[in-house]
């Protein structure tokens, strides 16, 4: 039976949508696959000072695939974790970004896949201390044209007047890593308010040991949009 006028509009958007995804997954694993060489890049700078350098010879160092969609490169004692999600996302209406003229040119830019990169303690890892918090420090929205923004700390951010001529080439993978590290370097561990730690229950110390039930984080009580640091 012939599709009527409808159902073959329908089959045409579908068809039309799925193209835009597939080319917004292309692109979003394509920067991807770059932030992971540079940070194969920057392992193997420091694993070279590590053995030049005597004062360098007990950094602890490590990076570790887990799949097409992520990887973590630990350093000193910070883990940055890098995740591309497998969807594709589109932003709000009320989203500044859709206010842009390069937006209201072609709607379909505001079809964006997304990378995260969160910050966490190495040894709430290597301890296995589920209670203890990471950070989301940055997150890349790229789109079907390779274009990108950063929404972040202020060290990571590109602001999304940028979308429009930012392409995520090797270069913008390369200053992103960076910063990404740079910033968690700098984002010390602090001592958590007395009064939040001062109590402790008979369970938590049986069960093995008390220190993997005690939530250990940069900042207790952390806000990612407060943060003003």
């Amino acid at each position: 039976m012939p599709m009527d006028e409808k159902e073959n509009t329908l089959c045409q958007y579908i068809l039309a949508k799925d193209a835009l995804k597939r080319k917004v997954v292309e692109n979003t694993s394509a920067a991807f696959a770059l932030l992971r060489d540079e940070a194969k890049a920057f392992f193997d700078c420091l694993s070279d000072l590590k053995e030049k350098k005597a004062e360098a010879s007990e950094l602890q160092l490590s990076l570790t695939d887990r799949g097409k969609t992520e990887f973590m490169l630990a350093f000193s004692s910070d883990v940055l974790l890098f995740s591309q999600h497998t969807n594709v996302f589109e932003f709000s209406r009320n989203h500044e970004v859709m206010k842009t003229p390069y937006i209201k040119e072609d709607p379909e830019r505001s079809y964006c896949g997304l990378i995260h990169i969160y910050n966490f303690l190495s040894d709430s890892l290597l301890y296995h201390r589920e209670n203890d918090l990471g950070y989301l420090i940055g997150r890349v929205f790229v789109n079907k044209d390779g274009h990108y923004f950063i929404e972040g700390k202020q060290e990571l951010g590109l602001i999304y007047t940028n979308f429009g001529h930012a392409e995520f080439n090797q270069e913008a993978a390369r200053t992103l890593l960076r910063s990404a590290m740079e910033y968690t370097a700098k984002f010390d561990l602090l001592t958590p308010p007395y009064d939040e730690v001062k109590e402790i229950t008979v369970g938590n110390i049986q069960d093995e040991l008390a220190y993997k039930k005690m939530r250990t984080a940069k900042r207790l009580g952390f806000q990612f949009k407060a943060d003003e640091q």
